[in-house]
């Protein structure tokens, strides 16, 4: 399977040295999370940067980044990216939206995006599973993942299944139709990385929240759990995604 990742953002330069970029984050993530799938190539394009494949079909799947930016925000690369969502939820091209990609899938396919007004989700964060699907390897009844976030989906598009929920991020995993899957959380993110951003953003972060989050990190995430079960997501679908449109 080739897996193309889009790159939506970067991690802060000054914490590139210790943490790598978000392309090195994911690399370190999928090898480490992969027991399933035996041939796996990744492509990464950075459409913040108005990279894309020349054609949909360079990859079998794909699967997008988190960002800093709001999806309803009036950028030029963002529209694109929209269009581009749009496309391969028409011609059924399986896709993972992390984060900020989560919540693209919402904005594009007719859900809300806004800012909550629980405020910022930080730290770890523990998730119950809602509904299992075979492709969830292994099974979980809960979870634990990095958050970052101060946006939410707070409406559902149509033809949507909630898979894990919180009570502070009641849509934290959403699956449209067969071949889109949405995760509020971050599998690509250490704990050291969170609170190296929650360090970073004290001065935007009320200190409640803050305190609250660096204790969360002594919660184990189920980082690579849910990362597996992102890939392998993709890869049932691209089985069973006609070869040909």
């Amino acid at each position: 399977m080739k897996l193309g990742i889009l790159i939506c953002d970067h991690v802060q330069t000054h914490l590139q040295h210790e943490f790598g970029d978000y392309q090195n984050m994911f690399i370190k993530t999928i090898i480490k999370a992969n027991t399933e799938i035996k041939k796996l190539k990744l492509s990464f394009y950075d459409v913040k940067s108005g990279q894309y494949p020349v054609d949909i079909n360079e990859c079998d799947a794909y699967m997008s980044t988190g960002s800093k930016y709001s999806v309803y925000e009036n950028k030029a690369w963002i529209m694109h990216l929209l269009s581009f969502i749009k496309t391969l939820y028409i011609v059924k091209k399986p896709f993972v939206g992390i984060c900020f990609g989560h919540q693209l899938i919402a904005h594009a396919l007719g859900g809300l995006v806004k800012k909550s007004d629980k405020g910022w989700g930080v730290g770890v964060i523990s998730s119950n599973v809602e509904k299992q699907k075979h492709w969830m390897k292994p099974s979980l009844n809960s979870i634990n993942l990095v958050v970052s976030h101060q946006d939410q989906v707070v409406q559902l598009p149509n033809r949507t299944q909630v898979l894990l929920s919180s009570e502070f991020c009641p849509y934290g995993m959403i699956q449209v139709d067969n071949h889109f899957l949405g995760i509020q959380g971050h599998p690509e993110f250490s704990r050291e990385y969170s609170k190296a951003l929650m360090i970073t953003r004290k001065d935007k972060i009320p200190k409640p929240v803050l305190e609250k989050g660096h204790i969360s990190l002594n919660l184990i995430p189920n980082d690579l759990e849910v990362m597996l079960w992102l890939l392998c997501f993709c890869e049932e679908n691209t089985k069973l995604r006609p070869q040909t449109l």
